[in-house]
This record gives C-alpha cells, sequence and structure tokens, in this order.
C-alpha cells in the first residue's frame, strides 16, 4: 500500500523513538504477561488477529486505553498488519506515561510468518 509522503513520515519517527520486538519475541512476552494490543480496525481484527490479544483502534486509543489498561508499566505490545500503526500507537502510548509500550516488528504479518 502507498502511503502519503506526510504519514510515512509520523511512522518513521514514532519508529524511531519507540522499540521494536521480533515475531520471534511475542509468545514469550505473553507468557511473561505482556499484553498483544492489535490497533487496527475491528474489521481487520475480526479477520485475524494475535489470539489473545485486546483491540483497540487507532483512532480510539487515546480516549479508551486508559480504561482498558490502567497499569502504566503494563508491557504493550501494539500491532497492526506491518509497522507503521503499531509504531505510531506504541510511541503515543509512551506519551501518554506507558513506559514499555512497544510495537512488533512487521505486525501481523511478520507473526504469522512464523507459523
Amino acid at each position: 500500500m502507498a502511503y502519503s509522503e506526510k504519514f510515512q513520515k509520523l511512522s518513521d519517527a514514532a519508529r524511531s523513538r519507540v522499540k521494536e520486538v521480533l515475531p520471534e519475541q511475542v509468545n514469550e512476552l505473553l507468557t511473561a504477561g505482556a499484553i498483544a494490543l492489535d490497533i487496527r480496525d475491528k474489521e481487520e481484527y475480526d479477520i485475524d488477529h494475535i489470539e489473545g490479544s485486546l483491540n483497540v483502534s487507532r483512532g480510539k486509543l487515546e480516549m479508551n486505553i486508559e480504561s482498558i489498561i490502567p497499569d502504566l508499566d503494563t508491557t504493550i505490545l501494539c500491532y497492526c498488519n506491518a509497522f507503521n500503526r503499531g509504531a505510531l500507537s506504541a510511541d503515543t502510548l509512551r506519551n501518554m506515561g506507558y513506559k514499555n509500550a512497544v510495537f512488533i516488528a512487521g505486525g501481523l504479518k511478520g507473526y504469522r510468518a512464523l507459523s
């Protein structure tokens, strides 16, 4: 998918500020108590998602996250299909005080490629 230049710059800047985790690390992190946060729209989530993940669309993240994940120390693994929205979401969460918000490199596609 071709993104606008401004959107891609925002995404790239977010990626430079937040940590990414490899798809190979996801299951171990989930077992250790991390929360997978699918930030895609509900229609995308309904088609496929990481088992046990929570779904909060990118457009409602800032409004709803505090009631869903109140603990700012929680490890949150943000993901989308690839990495742009996941990185933007992790960056937003870090700005909101979530110290351990990261994104999954390659998103759901990267995670599924392991199967």
